[in-house]
């Protein structure tokens, strides 16, 4: 079985409002639970926007890299934390996404996190008059860039999804003067980082498998 361990009460709460947020957009997701470094736990979720979310945490996992439902570990984070928990039973057949490899990360650009959370804002009133058939934002909606960012050699632009992922997430609070969103990429994916969290999407589509 699984062991989670966080020594101390914020981290845990920290990780507590992270996979409410998550379990609240998707009842049914699953949590990646992986060790970035030793000491330095990282939760990982795919979201209902097709893209990814995650927060870091001083804590620690065994085995080192796990999937468990989130509602489980949610009530293990919320009903009796303490510094050693079950977050319940591996599921890692769950996890269906790729993770970034771990490796350099390029700075692109830091956005006011007051623009961000307005243009997040106009996207979920937009997404209020146009829901699709399934109760969701149509694609074309969520695939239509809404900022476009370069460092002078390479440009980023970021879909709706990823600032309806930032919003729902809770991760800007456009209250905090001053803060900003950092925007990297690698070859493969770009990065959204955020106070509270960070948001991933491939850049570039992957081919389907010609069988």
């Amino acid at each position: 079985m699984p062991e989670l361990r966080i020594p101390d009460a914020a981290d845990r709460e920290t990780l507590g409002a992270f996979i409410a947020r998550a379990v609240r957009m998707d009842a049914q997701a699953a949590v990646r639970l992986r060790m970035r470094s030793p000491g330095i736990l990282e939760a990982w979720v795919a979201t209902p926007f097709d893209v990814l979310v995650t927060r870091a945490v001083a804590g620690e996992v065994t085995p080192a890299d796990v999937t468990v439902s989130g509602s489980e570990l949610l009530a293990a984070l919320t009903v009796t934390p303490g510094e050693r928990m079950d977050p319940g039973p591996a599921r890692d057949l769950l996890w269906r996404s790729d993770l970034p490899a771990a490796g350099h990360w390029r700075p692109v650009d830091e956005l006011p996190v007051s623009v961000v959370a307005e243009l997040a804002d106009r996207g979920v009133e937009l997404a209020r008059e146009n829901v699709g058939p399934q109760g969701t934002p149509p694609a074309s909606l969520m695939d239509q860039t809404v900022l476009t960012v370069s460092n002078g050699e390479l440009e980023i632009k970021v879909p709706m999804r990823c600032l309806f992922a930032l919003s729902g997430m809770g991760f800007v609070d456009a209250s905090l003067s001053g803060d900003v969103v950092r925007v990297t990429a690698s070859d493969s994916w770009m990065r959204l980082d955020a106070r509270y969290g960070a948001v991933l999407r491939r850049r570039h589509a992957l081919l389907p498998l010609l069988l």
